[in-house]
């Protein structure tokens, strides 16, 4: 077979890698490079919240509720959830953010999807490393590190959020006041999800109601990859894996059905 023949599938197959780095380096400039301090924000967000929640509650409490360690305690509650919310919030403005490069045939918008997901995905993986590490070098914080649990806790928020923000990209973009009704809906998730307390320490009677919030069983994955003595055993992966797979789906048929009517509103 002549190579000319084989040249157009292998465009086609190079095409989507191509415009979701693409993607990816257009927002790199927009979001954190015209700002002073770039990607030193995004880091410092993160620390002034521990630090604020540590302050705090150490004010009232003598110990966290697991470890010694409050700055800890809070970073293992506040990054996981941190993770979520905003790569969930920047996924479901895709379209609004990426309207002009949609009109293009070559950029579909999966590929704009992706690549914000990714990026700013990757971007809090980073961010929490840096935090983690940060707390065990400055601060001296010895803690034993349960890497397997860790990872699967980025990886349970990172699909709830890739699920909920493409759900979320169809119906922002078709009913704009969604996004304000969402934020005003999402406002309470920080208190409830189990950030500065444990779910193990509330009364049965609302343990049964938060079981039901997805991100109260990321956040106790978390913990157990952090503290050995902490079981969680109200974690259930099948059951958070299950909301992102089926927001996922919903999300994309949506906007297969009704992205060019997205576009031109």
């Amino acid at each position: 077979m002549p190579a000319s023949a084989l040249r157009p599938g292998f465009s086609r197959r190079l095409r989507t890698p191509r415009a979701i780095t693409a993607l990816m380096l257009r927002e790199m400039v927009t979001t954190y490079g015209r700002s002073p301090g770039g990607y030193l924000w995004a880091i410092l967000d993160p620390v002034g919240a521990i630090a604020l929640l540590s302050i705090i509650f150490s004010q009232v409490f003598h110990a966290p509720a697991l470890g010694a360690s409050f700055p800890l305690f809070y970073a293992t509650g506040y990054l996981p959830f941190a993770m979520f919310n905003d790569v969930a919030n920047k996924t479901a403005t895709t379209i609004r953010f990426s309207k002009p490069l949609l009109q293009y045939p070559a950029v579909t918008f999966l590929d704009a999807v992706l690549a914000r997901f990714l990026l700013n995905g990757l971007t809090h993986i980073v961010v929490f490393f840096i935090v983690v590490i940060g707390l065990q070098l400055i601060l001296g914080v010895i803690t034993s590190i349960h890497f397997p649990a860790i990872v699967l806790a980025m990886a349970m928020a990172l699909s709830l959020a890739l699920g909920i923000g493409t759900l979320n990209c169809c119906l922002m973009a078709a009913f704009p006041v969604w996004e304000r009704v969402w934020q005003i809906a999402t406002r309470p998730l920080f208190i409830i999800s189990g950030v500065f307390f444990l779910y193990d320490s509330l009364s049965e009677n609302i343990r049964a109601m938060m079981w039901f919030n997805p991100l109260t069983h990321v956040i106790g994955e978390m913990r157990r990859g952090f503290y050995p003595t902490y079981e969680a055993a109200y974690v259930s992966h099948t059951y958070v894996f299950g909301i992102a797979l089926i927001t996922f789906v919903i999300g994309l048929a949506l906007l297969y059905r009704y992205h060019r009517d997205l576009l031109n509103n």
